[in-house]
């Protein structure tokens, strides 16, 4: 197979692992594959001039846009950690809608996902970005089909990662359709990572949100439900803690949350025991009865549909060491 040219194209407050990243990937598959195999990367940018990253470091590009003119066989579109407010610079943009004509593949990794929609890359395509700025990105641009809990996806030749260290997963992806699962497996050895990540974003993100008006009735309605999610609850009982009905309730509650009071009694749940189980080895029994599920099963099961991965395995990933 002939050499992979990989372009990933920075910007003044970039996000530096999200650049570092791939390019690390690439750079360690390198050194499986025969040099005629191998990947080629760079860097594009607006300028030569450096480029200081969101944590100080300072980037310089091997090309300027206009200097960027040839095929690539992979571009990625490196992001901030918070998404523009604005459309790019003009000749970023220019040279961003050009993409399905100039790369093979082609996509973003985090907020860069917001670049490719100014460029109107996205429209009527499956993206990603970071969990917390899906929902500003799906609202930004509503024909894009945003996927928030997902680490990476393909739509095609569109290709897009969630935050940061998800440029490292989407790198090994790439490297595994190419060279085979074996190989991205040596990558991710080489890079003490794994190389599949079980589970999505959800559960590294909160799940709840603060409500708008602390001093309100849906307010107090999720404050009861956090200070009592072990015990059982209906939207009849709830709607008494405020002393409402329960239609009323309901048609609020869902105004004012975007989601119903079922739906929040069991995020209120798995959050309470994603706190357990992260700061304390309480068996999952005790866990389960504790924040409402009623049996470790019950809250496999939740924790499985809802963050992709088990109870054991999240505690796993996120036990925090006990201080001695």
């Amino acid at each position: 197979m002939p050499v992979q040219a990989v372009a990933i194209v920075i910007y003044e407050g970039v996000q530096a692992l999200d650049v570092a990243g791939p390019m690390d990937v690439f750079s360690e598959a390198n050194t499986f594959l025969d040099s005629a195999d191998r990947y080629e990367s760079v860097l594009v940018a607006a300028h030569h001039n450096p480029l200081r990253a969101s944590n100080g470091i300072r980037l310089i590009a091997d090309l300027t846009l206009e200097e960027a003119t040839g095929g690539f066989d992979i571009v990625l579109v490196a992001g901030t950690p918070t998404p523009p407010e604005t459309e790019p610079d003009p000749h970023l943009l220019q040279w961003v809608k050009e993409l399905p004509w100039r790369s093979s593949l082609y996509g973003s990794i985090c907020t860069g996902a917001f670049v490719l929609g100014y460029a109107g890359l996205l429209d009527d395509r499956r993206v990603t970005t970071h969990w917390q700025d899906a929902q500003a990105l799906a609202a930004r641009f509503p024909k894009a089909k945003v996927q928030p809990d997902l680490i990476y996806v393909r739509d095609g030749r569109l290709i897009t990662a969630a935050g940061v260290t998800a440029g490292i997963d989407l790198g090994l992806a790439l490297v595994g359709q190419r060279h085979g699962a074996e190989t991205a497996l040596k990558v991710a050895k080489r890079l003490v990572v794994v190389a599949q990540r079980q589970g999505g974003q959800s559960q590294f993100s909160p799940y709840l949100t603060a409500p708008a008006d602390p001093e309100s009735p849906i307010a107090r309605i999720q404050d009861h439900v956090m200070a009592n999610v072990g015990d059982r609850h209906s939207l009849e009982s709830l709607a008494a803690v405020v002393g409402m009905s329960a239609r009323n309730l309901a048609r609020h509650f869902v105004q004012a949350t975007g989601i119903t009071p079922h739906e929040f009694i069991e995020r209120a749940r798995i959050d309470a025991a994603r706190m357990m189980l992260e700061g304390s080895d309480r068996p999952l029994k005790a866990v389960a009865f504790d924040c409402g599920f009623g049996s470790a099963d019950r809250m496999r099961i939740v924790f499985t549909a809802r963050l992709g991965v088990s109870p054991i395995q999240y505690r796993a990933s996120f036990r925090r060491a006990t201080p001695e």
